[in-house]
């Protein structure tokens, strides 16, 4: 099987950056917006892109992880791993405009989870969606509000996102 990689650290973190300009400039601000990173690696990307929108507009934007493996459409047909926990922010998701965030966009139905998931923990005035990749074949009628990367692949394909606090390097590849 060949590999190669596609994103490199600088890559990923230039991504990271506009993604971030891209939300404050979409909300006109930092202030009323959540993230909510979807586990394992998009909790760490909210985490890096609330950092990065706290250092351009100066507040510190709230970061929670919301876990969606109990809502999911395809528990009978793929081995489950274990519930992470959710943690929502103190101040809630009531009224904000919530961030979801996730590595790969695919085929939608991890964000369909995700939205079925927020619903239990209150009503947000609008949720966005944030993916570092974006390599299609959608199932839903879904789409990333920001991408940090369209990356047409075949359904064969496998993207492997791997990030520094997990995998002791950042860079995505294709195999």
């Amino acid at each position: 099987m060949t590999t190669r990689t596609v994103l490199e650290s600088a890559e990923i973190s230039r991504a990271l950056t506009r993604i971030s300009h891209e939300i404050i400039e979409a909300n006109k601000g930092a202030e009323g917006l959540v993230l909510l990173g979807i586990p394992t690696r998009g909790v760490v990307l909210a985490q890096r892109i609330a950092a990065l929108i706290s250092r351009i507009e100066g507040i510190d934007v709230p970061v929670g992880q919301i876990d969606i493996t109990m809502y999911r459409d395809d528990l009978a047909h793929h081995p489950t791993r274990a519930p992470q926990p959710t943690e929502i922010p103190e101040s809630g998701i009531d009224g904000a405009t919530v961030i979801l965030v996730d590595d790969v966009l695919y085929s939608g139905r991890t964000v369909r989870a995700a939205l079925d998931a927020l619903n239990d923990y209150g009503r947000p005035r609008a949720v966005r969606l944030a993916a570092l990749i974006d390599r299609g074949h959608r199932e839903l009628p879904i789409r990333a509000d920001y991408i940090g990367k369209n990356l047409p692949s075949s359904k064969e394909e496998r993207i492997k996102v791997r990030l520094v606090e997990h995998d002791g390097e950042d860079s995505v590849s294709i195999a």
